[in-house]
């Protein structure tokens, strides 16, 4: 498990390590400290992550989901509209025919 971990988080783990450091410890006792700090700090960053993507995935599912429910909502809807145009459209050209028609026969 040999993870590279940020400069600044060494820098922020090393700080916090110093803040706390008593009278009479070694700098290698600070630095083992500092380490420990590290690791801690890593993790918890990379339980934020995991958090971070598992909302996502989430939100994500609830977005889908409320997008097929309004499509289906709105899918009769549309198909009335579509069928009014379509059957507008054939009265339009019948109409016409029997007007062309009308025009021939009393012409």
């Amino acid at each position: 498990m040999n993870e590279k971990v940020s400069a600044e988080t060494q820098n922020e783990a090393l700080k916090v390590a110093k803040g706390i450091q008593k009278k009479g410890q070694s700098k290698e006792q600070t630095k083992l400290i500092a380490q420990g700090i590290e690791k801690g700090i890593s993790e918890y960053k990379k339980l934020q992550k995991a958090k971070a993507r598992e909302r996502d995935k989430n939100r994500k599912k609830e977005l889908k989901i409320k997008q097929s429910e309004q499509e289906q909502l709105e899918s009769p809807a549309e198909n009335n509209k579509l069928q009014a145009r379509e059957l507008s459209a054939w009265s339009l050209l019948v109409l016409s025919w029997f007007g062309f028609l009308a025009y021939l026969f009393f012409t």
